[in-house]
This record gives structure tokens, C-alpha cells and sequence, in this order.
């Protein structure tokens, strides 16, 4: 029996949504201080999709179990950028199409490492025939690395150790905290340094409204790209 499915039902923006997933992609293993999980990234990613699913009707695809990095920034495990897409990413992408008939996809990053991600694009929208955005927003307004901004997500989604802010901030212990002690990547690029430079003069707080405000402005920026998905 061939059963009939109905596409027009629940809380969506329109039918032909189910045309589209949106697979959250973050970074699993990454030190991030005393007071946030090594897999912090990804669970930021992981909320920002789902709730963007939620609010469209949009396929949740769930998370990439991988993230890339620049190799002057050392602090967790990461696969060359090209490792990436050909091990993890493009069979996603692909088991997705063929298992829900896709054919546009939203990446949701939550991880600064996974940009050059975008350079990619390309090819593989022609390969895989579909039509993928990178969104890269709460990359772009969180701030430092295991800074104020994650600090604060992670208060907001309950992940956050508050009983060890206070060792958050040895750099000796912590060096990624605000990237302060990782030489490399402060050589490297001047956006980390300057970040670095904020972090030892001013330190860290926390502030579960601005973390909440944050991951609703990321949330509204990938609705954005699904309203664009669908109008195209």
C-alpha cells in the first residue's frame, strides 16, 4: 500500500519546505576553558538548527560529527578541511537527498574553523545536485573563543559550569580561552589577536540574556536563508 504523505500539515511556512534540511556543523573535540564542554560549538550548532526546523517546518538533519580548523590554531582535534567534505559531509548530504528527496540545504556552523567550508560550495552543489548556504552567523557575533558570547549561550542552554569561572581565566592552564595563549594563531591573523588583547585586559562574564539574544539573532539569520531557499 502506497501511503500518501502529508506535506501540508503542522506548523511549517509552506509545503515545499520539506525541499529543504538544514544540517547543524560544529566541532566535537575543542577545548574550550574550564566552564564549557569540549564539544560546545557543536552543541550550539545542533540548538540553532533545531530550532530553526521548528519554527519553518524545515528537515532537521541533525550535526556533522566532525569540524575543520586553520592549522595555525591549535586546540582540539580537527580534520583537514578536505577530509571533511569527502568523509563526512558530502555522504550526509548525499543519504539525505536520496532518503528525503531534498534539494536545498542550509549548513548551520557553529564553529570559526569551518569556514573556508564555503570555498567548497560550489563543487559540490554540482555534484551532489543541490543547493546548499553556509550560515556563519553566531560565528560572526559570539566574540573571542570560550569568551563572553559562549560564556553566555552557554548559560543560556544550561551547559555551562558556573562553580569554575573562576579558574576559566588561567591562560597558563586554559591557553584557548580567548585564544590569549595560543602564539600561533595570534601571529597568524589580527582578528584573534585583537580578541585575545580584550579578553586578558577586560576578562569574562557571563550574561544568560545577552547569550539568549545571540543565539535568537543566529536563529532569525537562518530562517532568513530557508525564506530565501524557498523563494528560489
Amino acid at each position: 500500500m502506497k501511503i500518501k504523505l502529508r506535506y501540508s500539515s503542522g506548523n511549517i511556512l509552506s509545503p515545499d519546505v520539506h525541499k529543504i534540511g538544514i544540517l547543524a556543523v560544529g566541532s566535537p573535540l575543542e577545548n574550550h576553558g574550564a566552564a564549557l564542554p569540549i564539544d560546545t560549538d557543536s552543541k550550539i550548532a545542533a540548538y540553532l538548527a533545531l530550532q530553526a526546523s521548528i519554527q519553518t517546518g524545515a528537515m532537521f538533519l541533525g550535526i556533522l560529527y566532525a569540524g575543520t580548523e586553520y592549522d595555525y590554531v591549535k586546540h582540539g582535534v580537527h580534520m583537514k578541511v578536505e577530509d571533511l567534505i569527502e568523509r563526512e559531509l558530502k555522504p550526509t548530504l548525499r543519504s539525505a537527498r536520496r532518503s528525503l528527496n531534498l534539494e536545498k540545504i542550509v549548513l548551520v556552523n557553529g564553529h570559526g574553523g569551518n569556514v573556508p567550508l564555503k570555498d567548497y560550495l560550489g563543487k559540490l552543489e554540482a555534484e551532489l545536485g543541490l543547493k546548499i548556504i553556509l550560515n556563519n552567523r553566531i560565528v560572526e557575533i559570539e566574540g573571542p573563543h570560550a569568551g563572553t558570547g559562549e560564556l553566555s549561550m552557554g548559560a543560556a542552554l544550561g551547559f555551562l559550569d558556573e562553580s569554575r569561572l573562576d579558574e576559566h581565566c588561567d591562560f597558563k592552564v586554559y591557553p584557548e580561552v580567548g585564544m590569549v595563549g595560543l602564539t600561533e594563531a595570534r601571529k597568524a591573523e589580527k582578528g584573534i589577536d585583537k580578541g585575545a588583547m580584550t579578553v586578558e585586559k577586560n576578562g569574562v562574564h557571563v550574561d544568560p540574556d545577552l547569550g539568549q539574544k545571540m543565539l535568537d539573532d543566529a536563529v532569525e539569520a537562518i530562517i532568513k536563508d530557508v525564506e530565501v531557499l524557498l523563494a528560489h
